[in-house]
């Protein structure tokens, strides 16, 4: 029995604003997406058009309060070729949470608030 990676679901409010939040700060693209007859959630695919990993965004027709992320102790990691490029168009986003400038990493939010980190592409 083998086992790998799919996604990772993320709970988001606004869609469209988070879809392009992953594409302007992480250069994420739409794969696949999937409505509910009803119109109560849709699913959105974002890939990385280099490996199959994906990110699923979920958004609820009926949530409007802000989801509980705890301690945001959770995030999902992604390793950049050009790093002081990538930290320099972070900045001018205004989207730094929080940098780590001993172990060479920093992290992003989303619009959820949401943490990703971002690690050079050799470590």
């Amino acid at each position: 029995m083998k086992f790998s990676f799919a996604h990772c679901n993320i709970n988001v409010l606004n869609l469209e604003q988070s879809i392009q939040f992953y594409q302007q700060a992480l250069g994420l693209v739409e794969v696949r997406r999937r409505e509910a007859s009803d119109g109560s959630f849709v699913l959105v695919f974002l890939g990385d058009e280099t490996t199959n990993f994906r990110i699923e965004l979920t958004w609820l027709r009926d949530r409007k309060e802000q989801y509980n992320l705890g301690d945001n102790e959770s995030h999902i990691a992604f390793v950049v070729d050009d790093y002081a490029a990538a930290h320099a168009h972070h900045h001018s986003m205004g989207c730094i949470c929080y940098e780590n400038q001993a172990m060479g990493i920093y992290f992003i939010e989303d619009p959820d608030g949401y943490w990703l980190e971002i690690l050079p592409n050799k470590r």
